[in-house]
């Protein structure tokens, strides 16, 4: 990727993380939040059920979470699903910053949602070592794409 391009992708990041922040700041209170990060799991596409496997699941989660990753070399496609409806609407957040990006995007970019919108400060510890494992996660399979 030559560089321009790279500055841009960034900076695309940074505007979906802000949308995401400033989605969030339309509510007033935690429970409005838990209800929005439910109807964003709800708006997940399918998850296969010939692809909930142990290879795809994810360790270091209370619930059971399911990551799998297309093919693609220059860009990581990602889908995921839990089943929990707070924990699936935590992977819609992180699908939108980095799904469809190239691996030295997704390397480069930092999950400054968040803190953004308070999630560090308001998940249990459970939820947020799972979202740590799926970024992790998520970042561990790009290094193996960067060409």
């Amino acid at each position: 990727m030559k560089q321009p391009e790279a500055a841009q992708a960034l900076v695309q990041s940074d505007d979906v993380q802000q949308e995401i922040v400033d989605d969030f700041a339309m509510f007033s209170d935690w429970s409005e939040r838990y209800q929005y990060l439910i109807d964003l799991a709800k708006a997940l596409p399918v998850f296969p059920e010939a692809l909930k496997t142990e290879a795809n699941l994810l360790k270091g989660c209370q619930s059971q979470v399911f990551v799998h990753f297309g093919p693609g070399q220059e860009r990581l496609e990602i889908q995921a699903i839990s089943d929990s409806s707070i924990v699936s609407g935590l992977i819609s957040l992180v699908l939108r910053v980095y799904s469809g990006h190239s691996p030295l995007e997704i390397l480069a970019t930092e999950p400054r949602f968040i803190d953004g919108i308070g999630l560090s400060k308001n998940l249990s510890i459970t939820r947020k070592n799972g979202l740590a494992a799926l970024i992790a996660k998520i970042k561990a399979e790009a290094a193996l794409r960067v060409a």
